[in-house]
């Protein structure tokens, strides 16, 4: 069959799916496309919500940088929102699904088949879990819902339970907010991808800011008033008032279409795909946050839930559908954020994970200025550099510190990605002005330490 009569179905109208649609359709204008979106927005930020519900940003519609309406008609891609893929059965070539706002049922058979279905997030099995007042952040419609909470009900105080990126942007915008903010996490620190010693200030800044912050205490409770809408939630230490409840306990891998399909499950239930995104049966695909990828320093699947991955899965995948021939090189778990003024990078491994992988290493961390010292404006920044004894090459790095500081991660994952030593990153010819760098940017700063 040639490639242009060969139709293609998504399922999943996020990063993922409309990056390999849209590459799909730049290849082959004539062949059919159809994409199945069981919500109504497609090609959106999610990363961008906690600053839309802090109100840094005045609409959601800004955070979607392409809406259904455009791709049908710019790029005759047949996206159908409100359409949920129930079951795919690959033996026919078909899937099954559910018309949301017509509640009715179909089935649409497919050439090619391209699983772009996120990931979702984690709830625990508690009474009163999905009481109003109490979010779980995922698609861009649960962030309006909570933007659209705190307009109506006017909360006053906010629990946030995880410590990792969503709770600690949102403790952020809740503050914006004007709300009181208590965060709850059963782990000892807050963001368990970085070691303690660089996760100690995150928490310092935290509670300088006015967050209640309780680490090692699980959530037990939540407790609804007459109304219905929450009130109170316990931990296994303390009670505590709630408005409003977000959760950010984490995420996992939305594969559940996957394993009745016959369609083999790897890393962390994500689904298994080789290089070029291609699962265990033939003709079907999957890319983004249900995908797993493979890890440069690890060389092993890992599960690994980015917006920046999800797209370069999505081109590699449409790529290789629109008869390419690509590889996915693979991901460092490179990810960055702020709380207030506070930046926070990672890539790579960290010490826990070296350690865990029998990896011999050696760790320094050093602190210095983002700026000349003499030059206003001038803050502190935290870089901790892992590398492998012996060898000195670059496992993984960690940065937080004030403006200028976290987007150095960049440096780092450069550097692991091309297998540098510590000394040839403290060689490395950086950019220097007095408003930018020292004239050791202290990523090489680090390197010498180690070198």
């Amino acid at each position: 069959m040639n490639m242009t009569d060969r139709k293609l179905v998504v399922i999943g109208g996020d990063a993922a799916g409309m990056s390999a649609a849209s590459k799909v359709r730049r290849e082959h204008p004539e062949r059919e496309i159809v994409v199945f979106e069981r919500g109504r927005h497609t090609s959106y930020a999610a990363c961008g919500m906690p600053y839309y519900i802090a109100g840094q940003i005045d609409s959601a519609e800004k955070l979607v940088a392409r809406a259904p309406k455009v791709f049908r008609e710019k790029q005759r891609i047949d996206v159908r929102t409100r359409h949920e893929v129930v079951a795919i059965d690959t033996t026919n070539r078909r899937v099954r699904v559910r018309d949301l706002d017509a509640i009715r049922e179909f089935e649409e058979s497919w050439d090619d088949l391209l699983i772009a279905t996120g990931a979702a997030p984690i709830v625990p099995d508690l009474p009163n879990i999905r009481a109003p007042g109490v979010f779980s952040l995922s698609t861009l419609q649960s962030g309006i819902d909570v933007f659209e909470d705190i307009e109506r009900h006017a909360p006053r105080r906010a629990v946030i339970v995880g410590g990792g990126y969503i709770g600690i942007e949102m403790a952020e915008a809740l503050l914006d907010r004007d709300l009181e903010v208590t965060l709850i996490d059963m782990a000892p620190q807050l963001m368990n991808t970085m070691d303690p010693d660089m996760a100690d200030g995150i928490a310092k800044a935290m509670r300088d800011a006015g967050v209640e912050l309780f680490l090692e205490e699980a959530l037990k409770t939540i407790e609804t008033g007459p109304d219905g809408r929450v009130r109170q939630l316990t931990t296994d230490q303390r009670r505590l008032d709630a408005d409003l409840v977000i959760l950010g306990i984490g995420i996992r891998p939305a594969s559940e279409l996957a394993k009745p399909a016959g369609i083999e499950l790897g890393a962390a239930g994500a689904i298994r795909v080789d290089r070029q995104m291609r699962t265990s049966v033939p003709n079907v695909w999957a890319a983004g946050d249900c995908a797993e990828s493979f890890h440069i320093v690890k060389e092993e699947p890992t599960f690994i839930a980015l917006g920046t991955v999800a797209n370069k899965h999505g081109l590699v995948a449409g790529i290789n559908l629109s008869g390419g021939d690509v590889e996915f090189p693979g991901v460092l778990g490179t990810a960055i954020t702020r709380f207030e003024d506070l930046e926070i990078a990672r890539t790579g491994l960290s010490e826990k994970e070296a350690r865990d992988m029998g990896i011999a290493y050696r760790a320094k961390t050093i602190e210095a200025l983002t700026r000349s010292h003499y030059f206003p404006g001038a803050a502190k920044i935290k870089v901790k550099l892992v590398v492998e004894e012996g060898t000195g090459r670059v496992l993984g790095g960690q940065i937080v510190g004030r403006a200028g500081a976290a987007k150095r991660i960049d440096t780092i994952a450069a550097a692991i990605t091309a297998r540098m030593t510590a000394e040839q990153v403290a060689y490395l010819d950086l950019a220097y002005a007095p408003p930018f760098s020292p004239v050791w940017d202290p990523v090489q700063t680090a390197a010498r330490t180690l070198s």
